[in-house]
């Protein structure tokens, strides 16, 4: 009766260890294949959408997440390790339209557009 008791214990321990790793591996592969599954993502701090400025120089300002190449208006351009980037640009006398484009190691692409005024004096 003992031994049937011991064999049952340690099949019960050894039954919760293997779904312990198993469960382990999962959620460790589910988070690592999170950033395989999302895609590019741009989020932009400034210039603010709808903007009017008054000056022809300003600086484009957010964070990519997730990407391989970065552009603005067609030019590439490139952010530090954390994912920030900042960038000058001219703008044209009246309505501009900015256009940043992100595209990740799998060729996924996420595009985010800003519509600026500049105003000359």
């Amino acid at each position: 009766m003992k031994t049937l008791l011991a064999n049952n214990r340690y099949s019960l321990l050894k039954t919760f260890f293997l779904v312990l790793v198993f469960s382990t591996i999962l959620i460790y592969g589910y988070f690592k294949l999170e950033d395989i599954t999302r895609g590019p993502v741009i989020t932009v701090s400034s210039p603010q959408p709808g903007a009017t400025y008054d000056k022809k120089l300003i600086m484009v300002r957010g964070e990519a997440k997730r990407i391989a190449k970065l552009y603005l208006n067609d030019r590439q351009i490139f952010t530090d390790q954390a994912g920030n980037f900042r960038e000058p640009l001219l703008l044209l006398a009246g309505y501009n339209i900015l256009t940043l484009n992100a595209e990740d190691q799998f060729g996924r692409q996420t595009v985010e557009k800003i519509e600026l005024t500049h105003i000359n004096n």
